[in-house]
Formats: structure tokens, C-alpha cells, sequence
């Protein structure tokens, strides 16, 4: 029996799938526990539907990503740190503070997770933050740390 997968399925496939399978074991295991549902041809019809739609809902996301990142490149954001003698700073700067800043001062909601550091801020300086906007899409953030 052919059947379409509506969650992954260890040993059997992935989320979408058509899988050829047992007919016992569609019928008292896939079936009744909703992981899969039997491949009609209305039901192939949907699937090929619901692609279609998640890949143009993918690619509009794409799209939206790469156009945020110019605007993201094309700025930068600021950022102030208290130093002692010799320039040296007490503290550092984390992913949270870039986040919060990106929102105040260029107005994008980024979450903190999305921006990759390598380790936290602690020079004055120009510094390129990268920050991972969509799978395919990173963008490179400027981030001007000054003198508190």
C-alpha cells in the first residue's frame, strides 16, 4: 500500500513522502496514529498543492531576507563601553546588546540567537558582526563600539 507521510517515520521516511508499506502495517500503525494517510489521487493532489505552496512561501521568505540584509550592510549601529586607563574596557558587548541596538537605532526586530559572535566585544573600534537572516542569507553588521 502506498502511503503519504504526514510526520517523519524512523526507518520509514521523512514528512511528505510517498513510501510503499505494508498493508498491516498502514493499516494498524501509520493510519490510526495519524503518521501517514493512503495515497489516493486526491490526496497526491493535495500534497503536490501543499509543496507548491511551501515553496513559493520559502522563496517569498528568501526574497524578504536578502532585501533586509542590503539595508542591514548598508548600515550601522553604535555602541558605547566604559574604559579605564589605556583603553582598556570593563565589560563587553554581547549578542543581546547588538539585538537591542539593531532595534533602536535601525528599527528591525532581530532575536539575539541569529547574531553570531565569536566571542563578546571588548575592543573599541569597528567590528563586522555577522548576522544569519535566513539559511541561505548572512548578512555583515557594522558595529562601532565607542567610549563611554
Amino acid at each position: 500500500m502506498k502511503v503519504i507521510l504526514l510526520e517523519d517515520v524512523k526507518s520509514l521516511g521523512k514528512k511528505g513522502e510517498i513510501v510503499n508499506v505494508n498493508d498491516g502495517y498502514a493499516r494498524n500503525f501509520i493510519l490510526p496514529k495519524k503518521l501517514g494517510m493512503e495515497a489516493t489521487g486526491k490526496n497526491l493532489n493535495d500534497l503536490k498543492l501543499k509543496k507548491a505552496h511551501q515553496d513559493k512561501l520559502s522563496q517569498e521568505q528568501y526574497e524578504a531576507a536578502a532585501a533586509l540584509k542590503s539595508e542591514i550592510e548598508a548600515g550601522q549601529i553604535t555602541l558605547a563601553i566604559k574604559t579605564g586607563e589605556g583603553g582598556r574596557a570593563f565589560g563587553s558587548i554581547a549578542a543581546k546588546e547588538i539585538a537591542e541596538a539593531v532595534k533602536d537605532q535601525m528599527g528591525y526586530d532581530i532575536d539575539k540567537k541569529k547574531v553570531q559572535l565569536k566571542e563578546t566585544l571588548k575592543t573599541l573600534g569597528t567590528h563586522t558582526v555577522l548576522v544569519k537572516l535566513h539559511p541561505k542569507v548572512t548578512a555583515d553588521l557594522k558595529v562601532v563600539v565607542n567610549e563611554a
